[in-house]
């Protein structure tokens, strides 16, 4: 696919200084340019006001001026309208109106670092004395944005744009309630969920390991418990380790490790996944609030604002 990598997101929300607060905790560094910046991939994250917590934009990166006109060739026999915007190919998602921006961008190169060890049954890796994972002291800082979950009052038109549009990959689907698509080599970039409103449900952002998981979780719950949603857990699609906290304005963010790479195709199939098992391998069942965040019906009406 002419897609590579998933380069980055603006979301807008009424309160724009706490939001922005809380991604600092969360371990993005902010630049002069107001973008919020991961280890590995540059600026990923713009933060600006509007009237209700939305996504704005979100940007996917290929190679060259001919992966964009293939896109936009894509997008036309979908009667999709795009343009160029200096050397980027711009369009809007035709049910919640997000603009989607395709960027020539360099591959995110993840510098190789020794495998975390962790011992097992007859199998010691890290040799004598305690584990590094609790000796870590740093903050926990993401290496990349992983991915992006909207609900679409269309998930069938929306699952088109990016797919037959944009020309993401499908990993898998939640029967009747949602699809996981790729643009790179890990699992899912987008999700797309049914939902009675357009809206941004969460963000999720890679960390090195699922202790950095937990102490990432751990950080921003010390002196804020009502950040948490949900986690520990291992979901069944993608194969992620996951926790999930909240932002003032009402998205959902994620630290995820472990995530499942398909380097071919071709040795990838596609399950339909029904129930429980679409959500998570284990870990405590998700809260309502999760599968129908509190301000959906707030957000239908317009009225909502940040808590």
């Amino acid at each position: 696919m002419p897609l590579h990598r998933l380069n980055s997101l603006v979301i807008g929300v009424p309160n724009v200084g706490e939001t922005s607060a809380y991604y600092s905790d969360f371990g993005l560094t902010q630049d002069d340019a107001g973008w919020f910046t991961t280890r590995d991939a540059g600026r990923q994250l713009k933060i600006v006001h509007a009237p209700t917590r939305r996504l704005i934009e979100v940007s996917m990166g290929v190679d060259d001026s001919d992966d964009l006109d293939r896109i936009a060739g894509r997008l036309a026999k979908l009667d999709i309208p795009s343009w160029r915007e200096g050397t980027a190919l711009v369009t809007h998602e035709p049910v919640a109106g997000f603009r989607a921006v395709i960027r020539i961008a360099d591959r995110i190169q993840q510098a190789e670092e020794p495998p975390t060890p962790y011992n097992g049954p007859g199998r010691l890796e890290r040799g004598p004395g305690r584990a590094p994972g609790v000796l870590r002291s740093h903050p926990v800082r993401p290496r990349k944005l992983g991915h992006v979950v909207v609900g679409s009052t269309d998930h069938e038109v929306t699952r088109r744009f990016f797919t037959d549009g944009l020309g993401f990959k499908t990993s898998d689907a939640i029967k009747g309630h949602g699809t996981f698509m790729r643009c790179s080599t890990d699992h899912h970039n987008v999700l797309v969920l049914a939902a009675p409103v357009n809206f941004l449900h969460h963000t999720s952002w890679q960390v090195e390991d699922i202790d950095e998981v937990g102490r990432g979780a751990f950080s921003m719950l010390e002196e804020h418990p009502e950040r948490h949603i949900w986690g520990l857990g291992r979901h069944h699609a993608g194969s992620n380790f996951f926790w999930y906290l909240k932002d003032p304005a009402g998205n959902f963010s994620e630290y995820y490790s472990d995530m499942d790479s398909i380097l071919d195709d071709q040795l990838w199939t596609p399950e339909t996944l029904e129930g429980a098992k679409g959500l998570f391998s284990w870990g405590p069942p998700p809260p309502p609030s999760f599968l129908r965040p509190e301000d959906l019906a707030a957000l239908m009406t317009g009225s909502h604002q940040a808590s």
